[in-house]
């Protein structure tokens, strides 16, 4: 084949065709492939192909290539390509190798066409038709041949590969009133050329009933039937969706007459009110009383409801807002009516509205019941407000609600604080898991109320005991909406039982000290008479002078001794005799100072070493006589019982837990034996060291004084180690 030959061949082709050489550069082609494929060239001739047309797909390039190299052909009817620019484009093509004299691959002759608007409007038709459901079917009368789309089939349920004919294709529609009327419809076709269009349902062949939109026409030759054709929507969605409407629609109707609610439309432009046969019971006026204009149905408004019903309807109107309201209206016999009325304003393409649609019902027995509610809601919150007991409306997750003022000051918090915390802030914790347990018991409706002994903190950090009933309020379905809960506060009893209870165990105390004392008195006095009768005795046989003098200076001893052992014995009577009445809030720095400095003397002769390692500011609760007391005590006492070894040191120091102030007082002095000693450590007239000084009253008198002021004493001692003693004073209350 002669190239020259070929290119004046095609030059004029109608078609786009070009001849490549054995390189893929154009010898040739048409003008209708300039004019498709180049447009910005005027000549392609000696050009290859890539260059002239450099976004060739990647898949057509390989195929040309193929072709030059195998001397093959290759055909395409057409194919999609998505270049990397999003471009959509289809191409058909055709394309051949050709031979030279020799027989050799002189190159390729190129027959390609974008076929880009065809596709894509078939493209776009085969979507339209997934979408829509629609599916073709045609029926050839000549040869009983019957032609289904794959959409069609796919309604059916049936595979692609079925073949229907008009026997099976009518028994598809549901047995009975579908089926019956698919015949008739195509038997009348088939005889006088009638068209149907019409919705049935059909089984399809999994067994699911489907509603389908048939349509059908006939084609006639010499008066006779040859081929049936037409359409098949699935609508089935849709019609069930219409059928629901029209189902709600008469429940609507059937509900308006049985609730007593009225609709309406109001026509405004031309000024025309239609109402329903409901509207008229509503306004307890005859339907031939009622003009159908607004201003009849203004005329109808209560004196206080017309102007801002008038202004509502205007606001409506400008779209200042949507028609939502309620308002009064008078009956002809004088009766008065609430009603609540709802509407949607339409508006045409300009926004002027043209039509508002609406309800109305009656809500007297509504407003009734929330006037008698609200009278009932003002009596609760009277009560709420002005109860002496705490008071509180708390939420689902704990957190306060509303107060009251007698709740905020049996807490100490004012109402904005309170509002900012939950119950379970302010609950001591010892207290809140039993509360959350019979709270969830409420929620779950196993209880209905629940009544419980609880502590909570006072803002100052005080404890306060109190009585906590909480009951749940429900809705009408039963779910909680919040709790009422009423806190009693009891802390003065409870105060008054841990005073009683501490009375009783002084007086318990106290009759063990009588006990103790009537020991003392039995085995000391004894002792004290038997000796004050025999000095007596001698003293009246004694007729020496000197002797007498001698046993009156004994019997003045033993005098002393007595009186001394009867001093001791009131000062322990004493020390819990209205000890309670007489504490105060006292800074224990300051105390400790002041008897260390009365002490100064003893300890510089001791050369001792006195650390004080407490807060300036510590306050304690405590009876002043007896704190000078105790401290005097202690510190004598480390001082005295010192270490010969060593240089005395008395460490003094404090820690504060969660109800108490312990006050600690550490020496290096001899230690005592708490194997031998523990149980009667701060019995009366105890020693443990051979200490001339030593009487065996100050741990006792210690001890009594401690404890009358609701306190306790501790000690850790080790011999030839020294001791600790720990005070623990009650905090002072603010």
């Amino acid at each position: 084949m002669q190239t020259l030959s070929i290119t004046s061949l095609i030059k004029d082709s109608p078609s786009a065709v070009a001849i490549l050489d054995t390189q893929l550069r154009f010898a040739g082609n048409s003008r209708v492939w300039l004019n498709d494929f180049c447009p910005d060239h005027e000549s392609i001739l000696g050009k290859n192909y890539f260059d002239v047309i450099p976004h060739t797909p990647e898949k057509l390039k390989s195929i040309l290539c193929e072709c030059l190299e195998n001397g093959s052909r290759n055909l395409s009817e057409g194919e999609k390509f998505i270049f990397p620019s999003g471009k959509i484009q289809w191409l058909k093509w055709k394309i051949n190798a050709w031979t030279n004299s020799d027989e050799e691959i002189g190159g390729l002759i190129v027959l390609l066409e974008d076929v880009t608007k065809t596709k894509r409007l078939e493209e776009l038709y085969q979507k339209a038709e997934r979408v829509a459901r629609i599916g073709g079917w045609e029926v050839d009368m000549t040869t009983n041949f019957i032609y289904w789309t794959d959409i069609t089939k796919d309604i059916h349920e049936v595979p692609r590969d079925f073949k229907p004919d008009l026997e099976t294709g009518i028994n598809f529609y549901k047995k009975g009133e579908h089926r019956e009327k698919i015949t008739n419809l195509i038997t009348n076709a088939i005889a006088d050329g009638t068209p149907w269009d019409t919705e049935l349902i059909i089984v399809t062949k999994k067994g699911n009933e489907v509603w389908v939109r048939a349509k059908g026409e006939v084609e006639f030759l010499d008066g006779k039937c040859v081929r049936l054709f037409g359409t098949f929507q699935d609508i089935d969605e849709k019609k069930k969706t219409e059928l629901k409407f029209l189902e709600a629609t008469q429940r609507l109707e059937i509900a308006t007459r049985g609730a007593n609610v009225g609709i309406w439309d109001f026509d405004i432009v031309n000024n025309q009110l239609f109402w329903d046969d409901n509207m008229y019971l509503l306004y307890g006026i005859d339907k031939k009383d009622f003009n159908g204009v607004y201003e009849a149905w203004q005329s109808g408004l209560h004196p206080g409801d017309k102007i801002r019903g008038e202004k509502e309807i205007a606001m409506a109107i400008s779209g200042e807002k949507e028609f939502d309201t309620e308002f009064r209206v008078v009956w002809p016999n004088g009766e008065t009516r609430y009603i609540k009325a709802t509407a949607v304003t339409q508006r045409n393409a300009d926004g002027k509205a043209i039509k508002m649609t609406g309800t109305n019902w009656d809500i007297t027995e509504l407003k009734n019941t929330q006037m008698m509610l609200s009278k009932s809601q003002e009596s609760f919150f009277g009560a709420f407000e002005n109860s002496d007991t705490g008071m509180a409306i708390v939420s689902i997750n704990g957190k306060w609600i509303k107060v009251n003022q007698s709740l905020c000051s049996s807490l100490g918090y004012k109402e904005k604080e309170l509002l900012k915390l939950t119950f379970q802030q302010i609950t001591h914790p010892e207290d809140l898991q039993n509360d959350i347990e019979l709270l969830n018991q409420t929620i779950a409706g196993e209880i209905p109320s629940y009544r419980m002994g609880k502590r909570y903190f006072h803002k100052d950090g005080s404890i306060i005991h109190g009585i906590l009933t909480v009951t749940a309020v429900r809705n009408i379905n039963g779910k909680i909406l919040h709790f009422i809960s009423q806190v009693t506060d009891i802390t003065p009893q409870i105060e008054n039982e841990k005073k009683l209870t501490r009375l009783v165990d002084i007086t318990s105390e106290q009759n063990e000290s009588l006990l103790n004392f009537a020991h003392i008195v039995s085995h000391n006095l004894r002792s004290h008479s038997s000796n004050l009768a025999m000095l007596t005795k001698f003293l009246v046989k004694e007729e020496s002078d000197e002797e007498r003098q001698n046993l009156l200076g004994m019997l003045s001893g033993a005098s002393d001794s007595l009186n001394e052992t009867i001093l001791h014995l009131n000062e322990v009577v004493q020390v819990k005799v209205g000890a309670l009445e007489k504490m105060k809030s006292i800074n224990l720095y300051d105390s400790i100072k002041n008897v260390k400095k009365n002490l100064n003397l003893i300890i510089q002769e001791k050369n001792a070493v006195c650390e004080i390692n407490i807060p300036k500011n510590l306050m304690v609760s405590a009876i002043p006589a007896y704190l000078d007391s105790i401290v005097l005590n202690l510190l004598s006492n480390g001082i005295k019982y010192s270490s010969p070894d060593r240089k005395p040191l008395i460490q003094i120091s404090s820690e504060v837990n969660e109800e108490n102030i312990i006050l600690s007082f550490k020496d290096n002095g001899l230690g005592i034996d708490l194997n031998k000693h523990r149980e009667k450590l701060f019995g009366m007239y105890k020693t443990f060291h051979r200490n001339k000084d030593a009487k065996g009253i100050g741990l006792f008198i210690t001890k009594n004084q401690i404890e009358a002021m609701s306190g306790k004493i501790e000690v850790e001692s080790t011999v030839g180690v020294g001791s600790t003693f720990k005070l623990h004073f009650k905090k002072p209350l603010t």
